[in-house]
């Protein structure tokens, strides 16, 4: 199982197809002062850690965003110097909760370059639950995120055999959580309760906001109103979440 303490061990070649950019993208993003220095190792081989690669998927956000990088720079320097790969991949996940569809199609030769291992029927199958990949539908194997025709490419055309649509930024998260012992029907039902409650979550939400605007309201003060709660309402279900999470860990510690 992987973990925040490990030793680097990815190279900068590594780093760079993990992340799908180039070795000059990384590069330039150090001289910038964007990523921290690797580790020197022997032969004075730079070695870098999933906190660099995390780091690396939030700025390639941030860019996605439209933000230039002396803006991407004071925003990075406001984030708590100890945060975890987790942690950075989360923050990146509520910036890009934000932006157009980021996903990429990729072949599974691709794929299994940026994940950086052999990914097996059963390792598609959990990240198809985890939602980090859609397999094409008519493509080899039996991992499918759904029964809808495979999607076309850019050019109108079908999707090509082992082609799968997948998240750059959460592919490395997914891929640690490969290694934690949950049985897939588990990850299945985790999946189940969050769409869940979070869709209940929206209808109450959305009810309170109809009520509030008033039904003789213009549609741009509908549009301004949501644009200034959305970032309240996420920011509140993450800090909700996370306390509660928290205090169930405690109570279920307690009684072990």
């Amino acid at each position: 199982m992987t973990t925040d303490t490990e030793e680097p061990t990815l190279t900068v070649d590594e780093l760079a197809a993990r992340a799908g950019v180039t070795v000059r993208t990384v590069r330039f993003y150090s001289s910038k002062g964007l990523l921290p220095p690797p580790v020197i190792g022997p032969r004075r081989v730079g070695h870098y850690s999933q906190e660099h690669l995390a780091r690396l998927a939030l700025i390639e956000e941030l860019q996605r965003q439209g933000m230039t990088l002396a803006a991407i720079e004071r925003h990075l320097q406001q984030l708590p110097a100890d945060l975890s790969a987790q942690d950075l991949a989360l923050h990146r996940a509520v910036v890009a909760s934000w932006a157009p569809d980021a996903a990429e199609d990729v072949t599974r030769e691709e794929l299994e370059r940026r994940a950086g291992r052999p990914l097996g029927e059963e390792d598609l199958e959990r990240l198809v639950a985890m939602n980090i990949i859609e397999r094409a539908e008519g493509a080899s194997g039996t991992a499918h995120s759904s029964g809808s025709p495979a999607a076309p490419d850019s050019s109108g055309s079908p999707a090509a055999p082992d082609t799968f649509r997948v998240d750059p930024a959460l592919l490395a998260l997914g891929v640690q959580l490969l290694d934690v012992p949950l049985a897939h029907e588990s990850i299945l039902a985790a999946r189940g309760v969050l769409l869940e409650h979070s869709r209940a979550a929206a209808r109450e939400l959305s009810a309170l906001l109809r009520e509030a605007v008033g039904e003789h309201e213009s549609v741009a003060a509908v549009k301004s109103l949501s644009a200034h709660m959305q970032p309240l309402v996420v920011q509140a279900l993450l800090t909700t979440f996370q306390r509660s999470l928290k205090a169930e860990l405690r109570e279920w510690l307690k009684e072990s």
